[in-house]
């Protein structure tokens, strides 16, 4: 067994996020830890991002929605928007505070090494930066200060690394942030239309140059974030259904290890058979281990 192999079997026996198939059985460890990176542009970011989603929500519902006069128009469309509203805030958490398949930092030590067990002339990376074993595609990412499985990227919005434990809902958050910029573009669209109409006599509680205001930045908001977010999703689906990496790409690196191409990839990542589990962000969540466990301070991130 080659030395990758064997670290991957050694690291999958303390995984560090709890999956549909292991939720289960996962009790006291790395599974029972929230993850939370100290970096000041990331939780700028993170912040920004939950003040446009609410911005916009306030738009909708008080600028659009409450003012209708049809009943059933303002209650579905207010239902929708902020039900894919909590769903893409709830996806950024989880993003956020899990591990996304970090290292065991300064696990390169002696004694550990003895229990490899290694063969004589097999070879192992050490990370230089973190003292850790390097396993088989993690890379360092010096933000987290942390050698992360399966790296794709590290993003400020949500103020972490995008690795092998938080790659679904970050994919999920791209997903429901698509959804509710099209759903506001579309309501915005037909705001404008329906105001032109009335000359903007009781189209809104505000007054018309503030409601168009509002509205002109909401648009505004809505492209930038719908362009974002679709083309991130795509490049997302893409690299899982390639089994590769976004820093696997620029670096051209050729695969040495089995590819799970397609629906093999989509399974590896949002875990078992399709189903409506996979858009889920609530699932595997136990609330019950977050108010139980007392947190603590590791290096650049929270440990819960």
């Amino acid at each position: 067994m080659s030395s990758g192999h064997r670290l991957r079997d050694v690291e999958q026996q303390h995984p560090l996020l709890d999956r549909e198939e292991a939720a289960a059985g996962s009790t006291v460890g790395e599974a029972e830890r929230v993850w939370f990176i100290q970096d000041g542009c990331g939780m700028v970011c993170a912040f920004i991002t939950w003040f446009l989603v609410l911005y916009a929500d306030f738009v909708v519902t008080f600028v659009m929605l409450l003012p209708s006069k049809s009943f059933w128009y303002a209650v579905v469309n207010g239902v929708v928007f902020n039900c894919l509203a909590v769903l893409a805030l709830s996806s950024h958490l989880r993003t956020m505070l899990t591990d996304p398949g970090a290292v065991p930092k300064g696990n390169a030590t002696k004694k550990y090494m003895e229990s490899l067990k290694l063969k004589p002339g097999e070879v192992i990376y050490k990370c230089p930066k973190c003292c850790s074993i390097k396993p088989e595609r993690a890379h360092h990412c010096s933000i987290c200060k942390r050698c992360i499985r399966k790296m794709d990227h590290h993003c400020p919005w949500v103020n972490n690394c995008v690795g092998e434990n938080n790659q679904r809902f970050f994919v999920l958050f791209t997903m429901y942030i698509a959804m509710i910029s099209t759903h506001a573009l579309t309501l915005s669209g037909y705001q404008f239309v329906t105001c032109v109409k009335v000359q903007w006599s009781e189209c809104s509680d505000f007054s018309p140059p503030v409601t168009v205001m509002l509205m002109i930045f909401l648009c505004l908001e809505g492209l930038l974030f719908l362009s974002f977010t679709a083309i991130m999703f795509g490049t997302q689906v893409h690299s899982i259904c390639n089994d590769e990496t976004e820093i696997e790409r620029l670096k051209n690196e050729k695969p040495t290890w089995e590819r799970q191409v397609r629906w093999e990839g989509m399974r590896s990542v949002f875990g078992g058979q399709p189903s409506l589990l996979w858009i889920n962000p609530f699932a595997g969540l136990r609330l019950r281990r977050l108010l139980t466990t007392s947190s603590r301070k590791a290096g650049a991130e929270f440990s819960v």
